[in-house]
Protein backbone atom coordinates (compact mmCIF):
# COMPACT_ATOMS: atom_id res chain seq x y z
CA UNK A 1 0.00 0.00 0.00
CA UNK A 2 1.39 3.35 -1.15
CA UNK A 3 -0.03 6.29 0.15
CA UNK A 4 1.57 9.42 0.75
CA UNK A 5 0.78 11.95 3.69
CA UNK A 6 -0.63 15.68 2.36
CA UNK A 7 -0.88 16.63 5.69
CA UNK A 8 -3.88 18.16 7.58
CA UNK A 9 -7.29 18.97 5.29
CA UNK A 10 -8.00 22.80 4.56
CA UNK A 11 -10.96 22.00 7.45
CA UNK A 12 -9.17 20.62 9.91
CA UNK A 13 -6.46 23.48 9.11
CA UNK A 14 -9.51 25.74 9.91
CA UNK A 15 -10.84 23.90 13.37
CA UNK A 16 -7.30 24.54 14.49
CA UNK A 17 -7.24 27.91 13.74
CA UNK A 18 -10.24 28.77 15.83
CA UNK A 19 -9.06 26.23 18.35
CA UNK A 20 -6.46 28.60 18.44
CA UNK A 21 -8.41 31.82 18.61
CA UNK A 22 -10.91 30.63 21.37
CA UNK A 23 -7.76 29.81 23.91
CA UNK A 24 -6.94 33.21 23.67
CA UNK A 25 -10.31 34.70 23.79
CA UNK A 26 -10.84 32.11 27.25
CA UNK A 27 -7.70 33.68 28.05
CA UNK A 28 -8.46 37.33 27.98
CA UNK A 29 -11.68 37.06 29.75
CA UNK A 30 -12.26 38.18 33.57
CA UNK A 31 -13.69 36.34 36.48
CA UNK A 32 -15.17 33.12 36.08
CA UNK A 33 -18.71 34.20 35.60
CA UNK A 34 -17.20 36.48 32.91
CA UNK A 35 -15.46 33.41 31.37
CA UNK A 36 -18.88 31.72 31.47
CA UNK A 37 -21.51 33.75 29.81
CA UNK A 38 -18.89 34.96 26.80
CA UNK A 39 -17.77 31.34 25.83
CA UNK A 40 -21.52 30.54 25.60
CA UNK A 41 -22.40 33.68 23.98
CA UNK A 42 -19.29 32.25 21.55
CA UNK A 43 -21.00 29.45 21.10
CA UNK A 44 -24.27 30.56 20.18
CA UNK A 45 -22.99 33.03 17.69
CA UNK A 46 -21.17 30.56 16.25
CA UNK A 47 -24.55 28.56 15.60
CA UNK A 48 -26.27 31.53 14.45
CA UNK A 49 -23.40 31.50 11.69
CA UNK A 50 -24.42 28.03 10.25
CA UNK A 51 -26.50 27.59 7.89
CA UNK A 52 -29.76 27.33 7.90
CA UNK A 53 -30.13 23.27 8.35
CA UNK A 54 -27.26 22.96 10.84
CA UNK A 55 -28.80 26.31 12.71
CA UNK A 56 -31.86 24.57 13.06
CA UNK A 57 -30.50 21.21 14.81
CA UNK A 58 -27.59 22.75 16.34
CA UNK A 59 -29.95 25.09 18.41
CA UNK A 60 -32.51 21.77 19.06
CA UNK A 61 -29.35 19.80 20.26
CA UNK A 62 -28.08 22.83 22.64
CA UNK A 63 -31.33 23.27 24.19
CA UNK A 64 -31.71 19.48 24.99
CA UNK A 65 -27.85 19.36 26.33
CA UNK A 66 -29.03 22.39 28.58
CA UNK A 67 -32.44 20.94 30.03
CA UNK A 68 -30.77 17.44 30.53
CA UNK A 69 -27.56 18.53 31.90
CA UNK A 70 -27.46 22.39 33.48
CA UNK A 71 -24.11 21.45 34.91
CA UNK A 72 -22.60 21.42 31.84
CA UNK A 73 -21.17 24.99 31.04
CA UNK A 74 -21.21 24.99 27.00
CA UNK A 75 -18.57 26.61 24.69
CA UNK A 76 -16.53 26.07 21.61
CA UNK A 77 -14.18 23.75 20.78
CA UNK A 78 -12.52 23.60 17.93
CA UNK A 79 -15.41 25.75 16.20
CA UNK A 80 -17.66 23.21 17.18
CA UNK A 81 -20.48 23.55 20.22
CA UNK A 82 -19.36 22.04 23.05
CA UNK A 83 -20.55 21.13 26.85
CA UNK A 84 -17.38 21.04 29.67
CA UNK A 85 -18.26 19.81 33.26
CA UNK A 86 -15.33 21.45 35.46
CA UNK A 87 -13.44 22.93 32.85
CA UNK A 88 -13.10 19.54 30.59
CA UNK A 89 -15.36 18.89 27.54
CA UNK A 90 -17.88 15.95 28.03
CA UNK A 91 -19.84 15.81 24.72
CA UNK A 92 -19.69 18.49 21.55
CA UNK A 93 -21.90 18.33 18.68
CA UNK A 94 -20.45 18.40 15.07
CA UNK A 95 -22.12 19.71 11.96
CA UNK A 96 -22.10 17.97 9.19
CA UNK A 97 -20.42 21.12 7.25
CA UNK A 98 -17.44 20.85 9.63
CA UNK A 99 -15.87 18.65 7.67
CA UNK A 100 -17.74 17.67 4.93
CA UNK A 101 -19.49 14.90 5.94
CA UNK A 102 -22.76 13.07 5.44
CA UNK A 103 -24.61 13.72 8.91
CA UNK A 104 -23.93 15.55 11.82
CA UNK A 105 -22.31 13.52 14.95
CA UNK A 106 -22.72 14.18 18.79
CA UNK A 107 -19.45 12.95 20.63
CA UNK A 108 -18.36 12.18 23.88
CA UNK A 109 -15.09 12.29 25.22
CA UNK A 110 -13.72 10.05 27.72
CA UNK A 111 -14.59 11.51 30.92
CA UNK A 112 -18.32 10.69 29.44
CA UNK A 113 -19.73 8.37 31.61
CA UNK A 114 -20.81 5.78 28.72
CA UNK A 115 -18.99 3.26 29.97
CA UNK A 116 -20.63 -0.38 28.84
CA UNK A 117 -18.24 -3.52 29.40
CA UNK A 118 -15.61 -3.82 27.22
CA UNK A 119 -16.82 -1.87 24.13
CA UNK A 120 -19.20 1.34 23.63
CA UNK A 121 -20.25 4.06 21.26
CA UNK A 122 -18.69 7.46 22.24
CA UNK A 123 -20.18 9.19 18.95
CA UNK A 124 -23.62 8.90 17.31
CA UNK A 125 -24.80 10.17 14.21
CA UNK A 126 -27.70 12.81 13.86
CA UNK A 127 -29.60 13.58 10.88
CA UNK A 128 -32.75 14.94 12.42
CA UNK A 129 -33.48 15.95 16.17
CA UNK A 130 -36.87 14.12 16.24
CA UNK A 131 -38.80 13.55 19.26
CA UNK A 132 -37.11 10.00 19.63
CA UNK A 133 -33.60 11.43 19.12
CA UNK A 134 -34.42 14.54 21.87
CA UNK A 135 -34.89 11.50 24.20
CA UNK A 136 -32.06 9.75 23.02
CA UNK A 137 -29.76 12.78 23.42
CA UNK A 138 -31.83 13.74 27.09
CA UNK A 139 -30.75 10.19 28.26
CA UNK A 140 -26.95 10.05 26.90
CA UNK A 141 -25.81 13.22 28.59
CA UNK A 142 -27.52 12.67 31.71
CA UNK A 143 -25.77 9.10 31.75
CA UNK A 144 -22.13 10.92 30.56
CA UNK A 145 -22.63 13.64 33.79
CA UNK A 146 -24.02 10.88 35.44
CA UNK A 147 -27.31 11.64 36.30
CA UNK A 148 -29.82 9.34 37.20
CA UNK A 149 -32.16 8.81 33.76
CA UNK A 150 -35.80 10.43 33.71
Amino acid sequence: MSSTYDGFSAEERAAMKEHAQEQKRAARRGSRADKAAEAERDMLAKIAEMEESDRIMAEQVHAVIMDSAPALAPRLWYGMPAYALDGKIVCHFQIAAKFKTRYATLGFSDLAKLDDGSMWPVAFAVTEVTPDARTQISALVKQAVGSPPG
